[in-house]
């Protein structure tokens, strides 16, 4: 009725384990499986509301879990309940998660597996599945140019692998010979989808050679077979802590129940799950441990009470910790850590001094010295080492600094974005040039639900800069003109940097180092060699949330940034009579609201000018609160000047009227005479 089982199963070698050894590992298998059970009721009763099961296999969790080292990362999936508990992390903690509860690791605000503890060296799963190969091997990264000798151990799926972030986290492995083990549970199914709908290929090992891992290296598990698991992951741990490089383990298994509970397994076809329940990995080893005479009776009972006073102790506590209630002072305030204190100048009390830089000098002289200031921080990115980076930010850069800490990448921005992230729960700071900033959507993943949100759910800093080389204004058409920043101002979580000026772009980029959380740093392209400015020597910061008053005026408030603030003076410039107070913003994330509704609220007229498309502009935001807290001070409504809400063109005359600078005058004249 069914094929064999795909693997010679069970087979129960022991090796080298001694008698203790074996004990322990059953006793560190049978836990996840009591818990399960016990969850299945805790779900029946409405005291938890969705529950992924991991019955079936076990034994990789379990196994793997065993095998590690205790100070070596794993980053487990769904059904890896097993490296939880074999980690030793709390019971009470973590029914307390299951429900919700403020107790929990997310105090409330993810649930099941979705979190990470650093003291158990386990960094949690999100939705997305792949991304967690990428960080996986930003921490390979940090514990190789540690030299600590460590490896790191990452789950995904066999659906999870069908993602690119399987096929660019697999590739940065190879490239830079990482110390991660890749370890695929393969139970033949994602959800309902059978694997010949999910790829062609006989066996994940398979894909392998295609990135330069060798066949040693690349291993099929028995995954129901506990010792298999445990000396698989062990040889293959041992083995990259003497060379680093990344290795490959498909755990070949089955999933008992489903996807999650809700979705039942009524898609599986009659017989499978008999089938593959006559090697249940729990029920099989404890079987062959009394054939053996390592698992007495005796032992069994006793493994099972201890279990059940623990779990009962554990849903004790749970139970007894009060419904959380919302604290919204709270919920903001953990969006971000606290930046340390810093004995760096504040720049606006700096004179800018005689010596002029270059927007991109002012920059790179930024990077170079957070590099002098930051021993940890690592720069990755396309063509930054020998190059330069596409536009020379990073010229010379590895020779100062080596080529560990100035690091060329495969084009896969997501796997890079994700090992930055890895870089920062090591401990150490990081920094991602998008070649230009229209190639942020190929890790968009990575900013938006890894890097914004991992303080906020549980207590992880996101030590990453990500610079984006932005904008129009050079004849470089749709795909690297493109204004990005209003893609990620409505995402919590994220701090947002767009200097105009060299002095306030070596500032903020300063800052944007010092901060421990994820900060999008925008650079613009036209102005890197345009545009001069007084640059203090030394390292100095301009802290976020902190506009400048560029120009004084009575008779409207122009607020802007970037190149924006440029249009302006221009502007003003040209057309003396209009008294124009002009903001730059510096920041958009957070925006210092304070000084532009008082700026506002004394010229009593206000234009929002951005180079964006108008439409889901930022502009849209700023003249929202300009209309709430200025309506009674306003003698016109505040008027939005945007660019085009089209592609960015190529051709120069239609990029010029695309751009928001055709309109400024006009709608600027408009508001005047109102």
């Amino acid at each position: 009725m069914h094929d064999a089982f795909p693997h010679n199963p069970l087979r129960f070698d022991r090796g080298p384990l001694d008698d203790d050894a074996i004990r322990s590992l059953y006793r560190q298998l049978l836990l996840p499986r009591m818990i399960e059970e016990k969850m299945m009721s805790q779900l029946r009763q409405g005291k938890i509301s969705k529950w992924f099961s991991g019955m079936g296999q076990e034994a990789i969790s379990v196994g793997a879990a065993a095998a590690m080292a205790p100070d070596e990362f794993i980053l487990p999936m769904h059904r890896n309940l097993g490296v939880f508990t074999t980690r030793g992390i709390e019971l009470g903690a973590l029914f307390a998660q299951f429900q919700g509860k403020e107790a929990g690791f997310t105090k409330g605000r993810d649930r099941s597996f979705h979190f990470g503890s650093l003291p158990h060296r386990i960094v949690g799963m999100i939705s997305h599945l792949g991304p967690q190969l990428g960080i996986a091997d930003g921490i390979a990264l940090a514990n190789k140019l540690n030299g600590g000798g460590k490896a790191t151990l990452v789950f995904t799926g066999d659906g999870g692998a069908s993602e690119g972030d399987f096929h660019e986290a697999l590739n940065v492995a190879a490239v830079w010979q990482l110390p991660v083990i890749i370890g695929i549970e393969n139970n033949a199914w994602g959800l309902s989808t059978p694997s010949n709908e999910q790829f062609r290929f006989a066996h994940f090992t398979d894909k392998a050679i295609g990135y330069g891992i060798p066949e040693e290296d690349a291993v099929q598990v028995d995954g129901n077979d506990v010792l298999a698991v445990y000396h698989a992951v062990r040889d293959a741990a041992a083995r990259m802590r003497e060379r680093p490089r990344p290795i490959l383990l498909e755990f070949k298994t089955f999933r008992m129940r489903g996807h999650e509970e809700a979705s039942g397994t009524k898609y599986y076809p009659e017989g499978l799950i008999e089938h593959w329940g006559q090697i249940d990995p729990v029920e099989r080893f404890e079987s062959w441990g009394r054939e053996t005479g390592v698992l007495t009776e005796a032992f069994i009972e006793a493994c099972r009470a201890e279990h059940k006073a623990a779990i009962a102790d554990g849903l004790k506590f749970a139970a007894a910790q009060p419904t959380i209630v919302a604290n919204t002072s709270l919920e903001l305030a953990d969006r971000f850590a606290d930046a340390p204190s810093t004995d760096l100048l504040d720049g606006d009390e700096l004179a800018e001094g005689d010596r002029e830089l270059r927007l991109i000098d002012a920059i790179s002289e930024g990077l170079g010295g957070a590099m002098e200031r930051h021993a940890d921080l690592v720069l990755m990115g396309q063509d930054i080492a020998e190059y330069g980076g596409v536009f020379k930010v990073t010229d010379g850069f590895v020779e100062r600094f080596g080529k560990d800490r100035v690091r060329n990448t495969p084009l896969c921005e997501s796997a890079i974005v994700g090992s930055a992230l890895g870089l920062s729960i090591s401990g150490r700071k990081s920094m991602v040039e998008m070649q230009f900033s229209d190639f942020v959507t190929c890790g968009f993943n990575q900013i938006v639900n890894n890097l914004a949100k991992l303080h906020w759910r549980w207590g992880a800093s996101a030590d990453v800069v990500v610079r984006m080389p932005t904008g129009a204004g050079v004849g470089a058409g749709p795909f690297h003109s493109q204004s990005t920043e209003a893609w990620f101002f409505h995402v919590p979580g994220l701090k947002i940097a767009y200097p105009a000026t060299p002095k306030d772009a070596k500032g903020l980029l300063t800052m944007a180092f010092h901060d421990p959380n994820p900060v999008l740093f925008f650079e613009h392209k036209f102005l890197y060699r345009s545009l001069a400015g007084g640059v203090p020597e030394g390292d100095y910061v301009i802290p976020f949330g902190r506009a400048r008053v560029v120009r004084n005026g009575q008779d409207a408030t122009v607020v802007t940034y970037g190149l924006g603030v440029h249009w302006a003076l221009a502007l003003a410039e040209k057309r003396p009579e209009w008294d124009l107070e002009i903001i730059d913003l510096r920041t958009l994330a957070p925006w210092d609201e304070e000084a532009v509704v008082a700026s506002v609220c004394r010229t009593n007229r206000a234009l929002v000018l951005h180079e964006d498309t108008l439409t889901g502009g930022i502009g849209g935001e700023i003249a929202s609160v300009l209309h709430e807290r200025c309506w009674e001070h306003l003698d016109a409504p505040v008027v939005r000047v945007a660019s085009l809400d089209t592609p960015v063109p190529f051709a120069a005359d239609l990029e010029r009227a695309f751009l928001a600078n055709d309109q400024l005058e006009a709608a600027m004249e408009a508001l005047i005479n109102r």
